[in-house]
This record gives structure tokens, C-alpha cells and sequence, in this order.
């Protein structure tokens, strides 16, 4: 990507719709006379009161419990430095987004403009009874270790700078784990850690705590070795400085057991790895560029173990594995500080869950069979669900034992179960389907890359490693569009079916389809002439091997799409009908709804095979299927054959897959209620929320997705064609790119499951 793209996509992102990352929205109702009186006068003077009596209650009755202050100045941010309060703000929103779809924290960022000690100090204080806790970020050193220290001291919620603890606790489980599977013990290990900002102090206090020796830590910064006979060095550092007789980085190299770098790239030699221990521990972090690169590396060492701050290799030290978690456990049990317990805490689980077997959602998330601990996976993917039931509730727990919880859990179990509830874990869906895709990108053939919408797709497919873009239509048109638009797809194949160049190709083509369709009423001629058509051609393309799936569909109608796909691709084996699926990411979790696009009044068998179809599709997500059969009615309260039908697909569907979780005819409400179906229909065979709707009819479907379209806190993904032989998906008219986008991501975990 071109850095002046990057850096318009970059501001088209951030301005786009609503300007911002992020908004404020209500939790309660408020349509009503009755809703607003009470939210606030008269009826806000009641909690008003109550808090007033006993200040604690504050937490009962206003969002203080869940509320984060992400607050900094300006003076560090990211690589940038001192660029002022103001310009820090998209950070902070930044920051602010990954503490929601993380842990369900909801933030307000503050930026002030204050860079000395005392003024930001009185300012935070000021704000402070605002927030149930208060996340530091972005503060050059020193005053940064200031600023925290007088907080914690002055303030009794809990209070972290994350660019000090955030690396420095997860670097840490990194380093244990790193230690045990070289076998080593960390009070025996000489470290070299190469950056003296505070990051780099808090790992190595945090790495002092663990076990590690102070006499065998070398730290340098950008005037060297910080050596005690060197001049005008801050506390931090002093406390840091060496008597040996090292004065280079080279020299600290040697035989060292751990790197850590938290400084600039590219200044490790493939030389300085060789020079160290054996099984060299190397954590270069810098960003975007580490301090050695990571083939350098591990070229230079075969028993090396290394980490990086990318994501585009493995070992990631990722904040995000932190922080979100940290605060928490903080929160719910309302510490009245971070203390060095919970940070250890947060290591510990941090490094035991890396230990543990990796589900398969995090496997197909990075397009692995079997993920386990060794020297390529020392610390948990940052995508693994399991984060905040393991880390939050260490930290809560170490929040209690060390005396700084005021409020206590007993359950802990039921405690990781409501996190994971409150967290609406199968949101992460297209987080885990993007992963899984740039593990194994493939071939998409895009039959309108005559449209500005589908080259922009394209340009994002292709810079997100998630697939490669062929490009269907004139040359001289879509070259055009790509400069008018300053694109990068100079590199990218594109085929015009209509061309000269193509002409055999096409005659071959048509020969083939020809030979599909000779005894369905189609001639030679009439198949050639169909190869011309880029909806036939890009089909043909897929059919044959050329290409691994097939987008169209943004500009025609769904059945003249549809059709030259179902004529030269067919369907799976034992698949008479194609039918249609819509993903519907909620607040509430992932929705899978069929038939939504193909089948116009299904009989019952096939509804039951609809239902079927779908059940295996949903499972190449890795997600387990709960079907309901929807209906106006439930469990044989009406007796109109519309619902007799139902209830005939139900057994077909049971008498073929016994162990599939399915039942109906039920209504969407029930199906979807876990409660409220015990309370009236306790003996449902759906033991949980059904995630998978088979409605009777495309009438029902149609509608029922194209009205959740329309909400803003619903993204939909679809209509996802299942029962194909090769994927072929059909787009809607008029959607936007990231739908686009998303269909192709579909696209590439289809053709990677088509596959195997």
C-alpha cells in the first residue's frame, strides 16, 4: 500500500459517518413520559439521595462500576512524541474501542493539556470520582512514574499507566514460559534490555519481582550502557546502572540469555543473536520496524526463541492480552488499587494459559491444526476467547487476597461464565474468520471490477493478505478507476472476457459448458457466446481450477447471478437445492439465518434439507448449531398445514441427524428467550438460545434479514450461497465495502474447508 493511501484511508476511516471511534448510548429505556421522569427529574433525586447517605451506592446506581478515564497529555504518543492533547484524541478513542470489545469496559477519553506534574495531577484528581477506574497512557518519562505514584497514593480506584505495565506484564509471561522451555531459572539468567523509557523500566522491575537479579540486567538507552560512572542520570536509571565492565551492546550481547528490546528497529545483528547463550531468548518489540527482523533471527539461531511486537509473526507481545482483563477483575471487585499482586497474578495467568490445549476456535482463527506451547507459542493469541475468564478473575481474586477489594466474589466459577456472557464472545466471529483467511489467502475472481466499490474491496482483500484479487471487466476502464482513485492494483490480473487476448480461452470455455448443458437446449454457438458474459466466464474460471471462488452481484439481479454459477459449478454431492444464509452479528452473539435469498415456499423435505445444509455450514465456522424451526406458532398450537410442515421437516431432520440440537415449530421470540421457553415449553429439546433460524418460507426470511439491516448495532454478512460444489457468493445489490469485504472473507474460509 502507497503511503499517501494509507494515510487517506487512514483519515476516511476516522471521518466517515459519525466523525470518531466512539459514542455514548443509553442503558435504560427512555421512549416514554414515564422513562424520562425517571431517568431524570423527578425521579433522578432518589439515587441522588441514597448516594448522598452512603457514597458507596454510587456504584449501584450509576455506570461508575464499568467506567474507565483514558487520560493522557500528548507528550508520548505512539512514535510521534509531543504532538499536544488535541492530536492525542484518536489514540485515546483507539484505546477506548479495544476496552469494549474486549472486556466490556466502557471509557470516556480526556485529554489535558497539562504537561507539568502538579497541574495534570490536580486535574485527574478533580475528574477522578467520575470513573470506577482510570488508565494512564501516553505520558513521556519521567513524569509519567511521578504522575502514577502520586495518583495511586492520592486516589483510592484503581489507577494504571499501560505503556509502563502493559508490555512489562505481558513480556513477563512471555519470559517465564520462554525460561521453562529453555530450561533455565530466571535468578540465574543475564538480561540486556535495550530502551530505558518506561516500559522498558516497568519490565524490568516486574521481571525484579519475578525472581530475576539486578546485577545481571544490562540496560542501555540511546547514549549506551547506563553505567553508574556516567553523569546526570535520572533515579530511574540509576537504579539500573552497571559496574561491569560493558560499554557497548555488543558487548552486553555476549552470552546474554534474554534481549529486550524496546527501542528502534533494525539495530540487533544477525551476529549479536549468534553471540548470546544457548537457547537465546529475543523480545524485539519495537513497532512497526523490531530491533533485529524476525527471518534475521531466526536465520542466525535455530534454538532461539523469539517474540516480536507484529502480528504478522508468532509470539506477539500484545498489550491487548492485558489490560482490558487487568481492569476487569479491578473493576468488578472495586479495588482500590493495581498492586504488584495483581500484576503478577495477571502474568501468571497470563503464561498458564498458554499451557493449556488451545480450543479450535483460535486454531482455524489462525489457520492452524494444532496450536501448542513451545518456542513458537509462548503466550496466548490475542484473539483467544478465553482471556478475560482466565486473566479478570486471577486479578480480581489477587484483589481480594492482597486486602485492596472491596467488594468480594464468592464464585468464582459463575464469575468467568458471566464474563463470558457479558461479552457477546461470538462478536469476534470476523475477527476469527480474517485470521483464519490471511492464514491461507486464496484466488477471487470479482466479476464488476468496473465498479469503484469493488476495486476498493479488492485493494482491501489484497492489503489485508486475506485474498488474491483477479479482476474482470475492460482493462482501460478499471485502470482508469484505479488511478482516479489511487489504488494499488497495478499488480493485480484483470481478464476481459470480451477481449481478443481471451479468445481461446473463451472457445475453450464454451466447449465445456457446451458439453454441460448439450442435452438442456444449448448450442455451441449460444455457449461460446455465454463465455463473453463475465457472470459465465468467472464461474467457468472457478470450475476449472483457475481461480478458488467467485463474487458478483452488486450491480444485476440475484437469479441472472445466480444462474450461470448453479449451470457450470453446480451443487455439493447429495444437494439437489441451493439455498441462501445471512451471519448476523448482535450484541447478543452471532445469528445464522436460511433460507433468506433462493427458496420460495420449501416443502418439507426440503426445509429439512435447508436445515440440514445450513447446520453444516455453520459448523465450518466452528461454532455449534442450535436450529429453530420458526413458525407463527408453537409446538402444535395451530394445525394450519404451513405449520404441519414444520413439524414433518422437524422428524426428517431428527431421523437423519439425531444429534443435531433442533426443534419447532417455535417462534422467534421463544427460540430465542432461553427463559422465558423454560417458563412455558420446559421440555424444548433447545437447551440453550438457538443461534441458527430455518424459516418456512423465503417470504419470512427475506424480510426478517432485511429489516435487521437497517439497525445500526447489527452488522450483517451474506447472503452466503451454501450447498455449492466450489464457492460462488452472490452479493447484494448495492451493498457497501465492507460487505463486500466480508463476503469475500466468506469466500476464502469456503475454499479453504472446499479443499481438504
Amino acid at each position: 500500500m502507497s503511503n499517501r493511501r494509507r494515510k487517506q484511508e487512514s483519515l476516511d476511516y476516522h471521518k466517515s459517518g459519525r466523525p470518531g471511534k466512539i459514542e455514548v448510548v443509553p442503558t435504560k429505556k427512555h421512549s416514554s413520559q414515564r422513562d424520562l421522569s425517571l431517568a431524570y427529574s423527578p425521579g433522578v433525586a432518589e439515587p441522588c439521595i441514597k448516594i448522598s447517605e452512603n457514597p458507596e451506592d454510587v456504584y449501584e446506581y450509576t455506570a461508575k462500576s464499568n467506567l474507565v478515564a483514558v487520560i493522557t497529555n500528548g507528550t508520548a504518543v505512539l512514535g510521534l512524541g509531543d504532538i499536544g492533547p488535541e492530536a492525542s484524541k484518536p489514540v485515546m478513542e483507539g484505546k477506548g474501542l479495544l476496552f469494549k470489545i474486549f472486556a466490556d469496559i466502557d471509557v470516556f477519553d480526556i485529554e489535558v493539556d497539562a504537561s507539568e506534574v502538579d497541574k495534570f495531577v490536580e486535574v485527574v484528581k478533580s475528574i477522578a470520582p467520575t470513573f470506577g477506574g482510570i488508565n494512564l497512557e501516553d505520558i513521556k518519562a519521567p513524569e509519567c512514574f511521578e504522575i502514577e505514584k502520586r495518583l495511586k497514593e492520592e486516589l483510592d480506584i484503581p489507577i494504571m499507566h499501560d505503556d509502563q505495565h502493559g508490555t512489562a506484564i505481558i513480556s513477563a509471561a512471555a519470559l517465564l514460559n520462554a525460561l521453562e522451555i529453555a530450561d533455565k531459572k530466571i535468578e540465574d539468567i543475564h538480561i540486556v534490555i535495550n530502551g530505558a523509557g518506561a516500559a522498558a523500566m516497568s519490565c524490568a522491575k516486574l521481571y525484579l519481582s519475578l525472581g530475576a537479579k539486578k546485577s545481571n540486567i544490562v540496560m542501555l538507552d540511546s547514549k549506551g550502557v547506563i553505567r553508574e560512572d556516567r553523569d546526570n542520570l535520572s533515579n530511574e536509571k540509576a537504579f539500573f546502572a552497571t559496574d561491569s565492565n560493558i560499554h557497548t551492546l555488543d558487548e552486553a550481547m555476549t552470552n546474554a540469555d534474554v534481549f529486550l528490546g524496546l527501542s528502534s528497529g533494525n539495530i540487533v545483528s544477525k551476529q549479536m543473536i549468534k553471540s548470546m547463550a544457548d537457547m537465546p531468548i529475543v523480545f524485539a518489540l519495537a513497532n512497526p520496524d523490531p530491533e533485529i527482523s524476525y527471518d534475521d533471527a531466526i536465520s542466525a539461531r535455530e534454538d532461539i526463541i523469539m517474540a516480536t511486537g507484529r502480528s504478522d509473526h508468532s509470539n506477539q507481545v500484545n498489550n491487548v492480552l492485558g489490560f482490558p482483563y487487568i481492569f476487569r477483575g479491578a473493576l468488578d471487585v472495586r479495588a482500590t488499587t493495581i498492586n504488584e499482586a495483581m500484576k503478577l497474578a495477571a502474568v501468571r495467568s497470563i503464561a498458564e494459559l498458554t499451557k493449556e490445549v488451545v480450543p479450535d476456535t483460535v486454531n482455524l482463527a489462525y489457520g492452524e491444526k494444532v496450536i501448542t506451547f513451545g518456542p513458537e507459542y509462548i503466550i496466548p493469541k490475542p484473539l483467544d476467547n478465553r482471556l478475560i475468564s482466565v486473566v479478570a478473575p486471577a486479578v480480581a481474586k489477587a484483589a481480594i487476597e492482597s486486602g485492596v477489594a472491596q467488594k468480594k466474589i464468592s464464585d468464582f466459577e459463575a464469575y468467568a461464565q458471566e464474563l463470558n456472557k457479558r461479552l457477546g464472545l461470538d462478536n469476534k466471529l470476523v475477527r476469527r474468520i480474517t485470521t483464519k483467511a490471511k492464514r491461507n489467502p486464496k484466488r477471487i475472481v470479482f466479476a464488476e471490477a468496473e465498479h469503484y466499490k469493488v476495486l476498493k474491496a479488492a485493494q482491501e482483500v489484497k492489503d489485508e493478505g486475506i485474498a488474491i484479487p483477479i479482476l474482470l471487466g475492460r482493462e482501460a476502464k478499471i485502470r482508469q478507476l484505479i488511478e482516479d482513485n489511487v489504488l494499488d492494483l497495478d499488480d493485480v490480473l484483470i481478464l476481459d472476457p470480451k477481449s481478443d487476448e481471451q479468445r481461446d480461452i473463451r472457445n475453450q470455455f464454451g466447449e465445456i459448458l457446451f458439453d454441460k448443458r448439450k442435452r438442456k437446449g444449448l448450442t455451441l454457438p449460444e455457449a461460446q457466446k455465454l463465455m463473453r458474459e463475465r457472470n459465465y466466464f468467472g464461474s467457468m474460471m472457478v470450475d476449472q481450477g483457475m481461480a478458488d471462488a467467485f463474487i458478483s452481484g452488486i450491480s444485476r439481479n440475484y437469479p441472472s447471478t445466480l444462474r450461470p454459477a448453479l449451470q457450470i459449478i453446480g451443487t455439493e454431492e447429495g444437494v439437489d437445492k441451493v439455498a441462501g444464509m445471512f451471519i448476523l452479528n448482535t450484541k447478543k452473539g452471532t445469528l445464522f439465518l436460511a433460507d433468506t435469498t433462493i427458496n420460495i415456499n420449501p416443502t418439507d423435505n426440503e426445509l429439512a434439507n435447508i436445515a440440514m445444509l445450513t447446520a453444516k455450514t455453520v459448523r465450518r465456522f466452528n461454532v455449534v448449531p442450535r436450529l429453530a424451526l420458526l413458525s407463527y406458532s408453537n409446538f402444535g398450537s395451530s394445525m394450519n398445514p404451513s405449520v404441519a410442515k414444520i413439524t414433518r421437516a422437524l422428524k426428517i431432520v431428527k431421523d437423519k441427524e439425531p444429534n443435531l440440537v433442533i426443534d419447532g415449530e417455535i417462534q422467534a421470540d421463544f427460540a430465542l428467550n432461553k427463559d422465558k421457553r423454560q417458563q412455558i415449553f420446559p421440555f424444548s429439546d433447545l437447551t440453550d438460545n438457538a443461534n441458527t433460524l430455518i424459516f418456512p418460507n423465503l417470504e419470512s426470511g427475506n424480510i426478517a434479514y432485511k429489516m435487521m439491516q437497517e439497525f445500526d448495532d447489527v452488522e450483517t454478512i451474506g447472503p452466503i450461497l451454501i450447498g455449492m460444489k466450489k464457492p460462488v457468493h452472490i452479493l447484494q445489490l448495492g451493498c457497501s465495502v465492507r460487505e463486500i469485504v466480508n463476503m469475500v472473507t466468506i469466500a476464502v474460509i469456503d475454499a479453504q474447508t472446499k479443499r481438504k
